[in-house]
């Protein structure tokens, strides 16, 4: 069956002046611009589109694809503010409207927000939210520690990075579960830590048995060695420079050298770190 909102490939029924119009099946005709149609198109042919309704509440479909489809989430920068919500850079000609009820806080013109794309019951067009909480779950029934996963950095708190999980999720993942410091809106593969007792998910960036500290451990020894044994980056040095070579806090950096000092791979001098 075909969805609106998501991508479709579909047959071409007739070539008009402004374009074509495609056999969208259970929905309908399909209406693709002449500016979308690849050269040489024919009726006959099938061209894979996605598709959303215009400004005219026309069904359309485009070649060019979202950043998100229905249900998914994307990084979008805001390019136009109104007094009933802002529009969002989507990556297709229209902009997504997101609803001022749709957000968490008013969101500012030329900033960039973790966007999830929906079907609006009352228009029936796609519309954006930045309320993620409201339409993906925080429970974590069947997803099993050590599992696979593809992670969306959508927020921060004190205790780690908040991130969408595969789309339907909502998780955390701890400062010390990660390798450094994360951005927002950065994508990645992820790893199930755990369930909590309440059904949250804990999340980490680690493949299950190593800790952050093993990994940038393993960092500060390839950045020795590529010094040629030695750095002037000490437990002292300001925490900007060493989140800068090695996107880590100055905290863990200080445990990291001491977990490699006490395995006896560095020695730790006044001024530098020496790789033994």
């Amino acid at each position: 069956m075909i969805e609106f909102g998501k991508t479709a490939t579909l047959k071409v029924m007739k070539m008009v002046t402004g374009g074509a119009y495609l056999d969208g099946e259970n929905l309908g005709e399909v209406f693709v611009p002449k500016r979308e149609l690849p050269t040489g198109t024919a009726v006959g042919d099938s061209l894979s589109v996605f598709l959303y309704r215009d400004s005219e509440t026309v069904l359309t479909g485009s070649v060019t694809k979202p950043k998100a489809e229905v249900g998914q989430c994307a990084f979008m920068k805001v390019v136009a503010v109104t007094k009933s919500g802002v529009f969002v850079d989507w990556g297709l000609p229209k902009d997504l409207f997101v609803p001022s009820i749709e957000q968490y806080k008013a969101l500012e013109e030329g900033r960039s927000y973790v966007i999830l794309v929906y079907i609006d019951e009352r228009t029936g067009r796609l519309a954006g939210t930045a309320k993620l909480h409201s339409y993906l779950s925080e429970e974590g029934e069947g997803f099993k520690p050590g599992q696979e996963v593809d992670l969306l950095i959508s927020g921060f708190s004190e205790l780690g990075f908040k991130a969408v999980i595969n789309n339907t999720h909502l998780g955390l993942v701890f400062r010390d579960d990660a390798p450094g410091e994360l951005r927002y809106g950065q994508r990645m593969k992820g790893f199930i830590k755990a369930i909590r007792p309440d059904g949250k998910i804990d999340l980490s960036l680690l493949p299950p048995g190593r800790s952050g500290l093993d990994m940038l451990g393993d960092r500060i020894l390839t950045h020795l060695a590529a010094c040629g044994g030695s750095t002037d980056l000490t437990d002292k040095s300001p925490a900007e420079y060493i989140a800068a070579a090695f996107g880590a806090s100055k905290s863990n950096y200080k445990k990291a050298l001491g977990r490699l000092y006490k395995q006896k791979k560095i020695s730790i001098e006044p001024d530098r770190i020496v790789l033994l």
